[in-house]
């Protein structure tokens, strides 16, 4: 339990800069390890994940990162659940990634994206609450000179069951500290049906600051004689910084430098943002936009057109023979679905603070990877591990991209242009607009295929566009240089595989990657991976005059928890009954992320284009359930995301360039049409999916599939607003 690879400050780096989703890097965790134990006056560490102070409050060290989605509070109850603390005395903090790297990464991955922050960290951290619970129980026992067989703990509180005395957590954690940790695998883990903390709907530890405003993001961090800074990237992708001419600003009020960031961006450092930004758009730049200036959204989409009916293309899924069913098909139906680039639009813009010597580089940041954060502050400062580190703060939002660190870089390297000053970088929202990592652009030939007895016979899907690991992590594609990512909700089997059973099924992709860099966008790829496939279900429904929940219940007789979920929204809505006059239902279900998931939903249409959603009921099924209520939370939030994108939300490309540089143009849901979402949580036992992703890709094909049986009309390229289609 105590071995970990050598790692040298490069293979660190190159492992977290290309792992993406965590660090690629085999880890074997010392829950109880004793390494540089804290004994200060916060209290004892007890395990590297509890410390209790003397008045019996416990502090739940998160390694993963909160941003909205309610991780840290799921993954302190399942600490506390084991721990058998009191939960109105539990508090958190964040370890840095240079503590753990310090400590042979005792605290694991800190990484936090693909609804991986419990389901993938649930085992090690329940034993870390474990291992200190039998150690405190060991310390009391040691007191009373009684076998620890003969205590129990409960609610913070030690009791020796024979004679009934008892003791507090507080008063026995500093010998418990000094307690060698029992082997990880002498100890056991409450089976889910007899949790107390977990599995039930406790209020979140972070609610009251964020509503009290005392809650402190990277945009509120202050430090003594901080400066400000505000940065300038080329607008075309890949293009260079030529020129710029600092004497133009420099006497402008509060600004103290201009300094070249790398080769394509400049800043402006100023007393405070503000002047810095007014400077920055005073400064007079040139820029060498290279060849990416010639490509426009027209050219890119006629790109991917062609990938449609390209020869060459990677195989995600395939059984028997779908060009004989096309070839002896009774009948056929043919679509093609298009899905835009989007940006993460988080409500704070990406920044990062920095203060480097050249003895030290320390940063304040809110990221989803605090690892690949400090791995790109060893590189930017050329500093050792032990000389940096990273302080995680609070995210106004993430979705995907602040687990990318190219803020995190541009802070350092303008720190180190000023030694000694702490430098806040704060991008404006044209900046974050215009350079972040986008939603992959892609198209969909569907192609389906019945015999004469109406019966579905074939499916072919080709999907042609971006690949994200072939611009994030080259390393995590397939030696025959496929992306798995792309078939999410496609795959033959695993966390994203296919819901249908098809006897001639072929699904493939043709690569076509344009210069806009892509990103893990919230949901990935199931996002339009389910609108194909969920709305062309309906097509195929149609054309045989099938009811569109039966047409999909024939071929799910192999995916038992596919079907629970379907059913479940379609036994909610009403399915089997008449809908209100006026009124039209749609539904879908999906697998992502682990998870098994559905939506359906009622809506009516006025004027042929003005929609009016009156109610969506989702069901999720992610195995185990550590806080239902977060987790309905989390699937009203995902479908305020999916129905924003599908209604409003693209980017488009002019002269190499994104268009769209502020809210104005990438618009969201107003909460005067966001319905009423009904929440069905069935977790089912037996494993882990993920919460924060999976249930977002349903909304969409479920209003969609609503619309088109209330119009006739099948809209299959996004978002709406662009057929004229808004809400009523």
């Amino acid at each position: 339990m105590t071995f970990m690879p050598q790692m040298n400050r490069r293979s660190f780096i190159i492992g977290a800069a290309t792992a993406t989703g965590g660090l690629a890097l085999g880890i074997d965790l010392p829950f109880g390890s004793k390494l540089a134990m804290a004994q200060g006056a916060a209290g004892p560490e007890v395990t590297a994940w509890v410390v209790i102070k003397p008045d019996d409050t416990v502090v739940i060290r998160i390694a993963r990162s909160e941003m909205g989605q309610g991780t840290l509070t799921g993954l302190a109850q399942l600490v506390a659940e084991e721990l058998e603390c009191d939960w109105s005395k539990v508090t958190t903090e964040y370890p840095t990634p240079g503590q753990s790297v310090a400590r042979k990464r005792v605290w694991g991955d800190f990484s936090t994206g693909g609804s991986r922050g419990i389901r993938e960290s649930n085992e090690y951290v329940r034993k870390g609450g474990a291992t200190a619970r039998t150690m405190l129980i060991q310390a009391a026992a040691n007191e009373w000179k009684v076998p620890a067989s003969e205590c129990k703990a409960e609610n913070s509180k030690i009791t020796h069951m024979p004679s009934g005395r008892s003791t507090t957590y507080g008063k026995v954690a500093d010998a418990a500290s000094k307690i060698e940790p029992p082997a990880a695998a002498s100890v056991t883990l409450k089976d889910p049906k007899d949790w107390k903390i977990a599995g039930k709907g406790v209020k979140r530890l972070d609610t009251v600051e964020k509503t009290n405003g005392k809650m402190i993001y990277g945009t509120d961090v202050v430090l003594p004689n901080m400066l400000n800074a505000a940065i300038k990237d080329c607008p075309v992708f890949g293009g260079k910084l030529k020129s710029f001419d600092e004497a133009k600003v420099m006497s402008m009020k509060g600004v103290k430098k201009v300094v070249r960031v790398d080769d394509s961006s400049v800043a402006v450092v100023a007393d405070t943002w503000w002047h810095a930004k007014v400077a920055l758009d005073a400064l007079p730049i040139v820029w060498d936009e290279g060849e990416n200036a010639k490509v426009n959204q027209a050219s890119i989409e006629s790109w991917l057109k062609e990938g449609l009916d390209a020869d060459k293309a990677f195989v995600g899924n395939q059984n028997g023979d779908v060009k004989a069913a096309i070839a002896g098909a009774a009948k056929k139906v043919e679509a093609v679905y298009s899905y835009p680039f989007l940006n993460h639009a988080p409500m704070e813009p990406m920044n990062a603070t920095a203060v480097y010597t050249s003895d030290r580089c320390e940063v304040w940041t809110g990221t989803q990877n605090g690892e690949a954060a400090f791995a790109a502050v060893l590189e930017a400062s050329g500093l050792p591990a032990e000389k940096c580190d990273v302080h995680k703060i609070m995210l106004g939002g993430g979705f995907g991209r602040r687990g990318r660190t190219d803020y995190v870089t541009q802070a350092v390297n303008i720190a180190k242009q000023m030694p000694g000053t702490p430098i806040k970088l704060i991008w404006s929202r044209e900046e974050d607009m215009l350079h972040g990592t986008y939603h992959p652009i892609t198209q969909a030939r569907m192609v389906g295929t019945f015999d004469a007895n109406n019966n579905l016979t074939g499916l072919s899907m080709r999907i042609s566009g971006q690949s994200i690991l072939a611009g994030v992590a080259p390393s995590r594609m397939g030696r025959d240089g496929s992306d798995p990512v792309v078939f999410q909700g496609l795959s033959p089997s695993g966390d994203f595989a296919f819901s249908y059973s098809i006897p001639n099924l072929l699904i493939d992709h043709a690569m076509r990657n344009p210069h806009v860099p892509p990103g893990f966008w919230r949901g990935v790829n199931i996002n339009q991976n389910c609108i194909y496939v969920e709305c062309f279900m309906d097509e195929l429904a149609k054309e045989v005059g099938q009811d569109p929940l039966e047409f999909r219940r024939k071929l799910m007789a192999k995916h038992p928890l596919n079907l629970a979920v379907l059913n479940a929204v379609a036994d909610r809505i009403g399915w089997s009954k008449p809908a209100p006059a006026g009124v039209h239902r749609g539904l879908a279900h999906f697998k992502g992320f682990g998870s098994y998931v559905a939506a359906a939903a009622e809506i009516s249409v006025t004027g042929g284009n003005k929609i009016k959603i009156h109610r969506i009921v989702a069901a999720t099924d992610p195995g185990h359930a550590v806080n239902p209520a977060q987790i309905e939370r989390q699937i009203s939030g995902s479908f305020v995301y999916g129905l924003s994108a599908v209604f409003f939300q693209e980017n488009t490309v002019k002269n190499g360039r994104i268009v769209e540089e502020n809210f104005d143009t990438f618009d969201s849901i107003r909460m005067a049409d966001m319905p009423p979402v009904e929440s069905i949580v069935m977790p089912s036992g037996g494993f882990w999916g993920g919460v924060g992703e999976p249930t977002i890709c349903v909304a969409a094909p479920a209003v969609l599939n609503a619309f088109a049986s209330a119009t006739g009309k099948r809209i299959r390229s996004f978002p709406l607003k662009n057929h004229n289609i808004a809400f009523a």
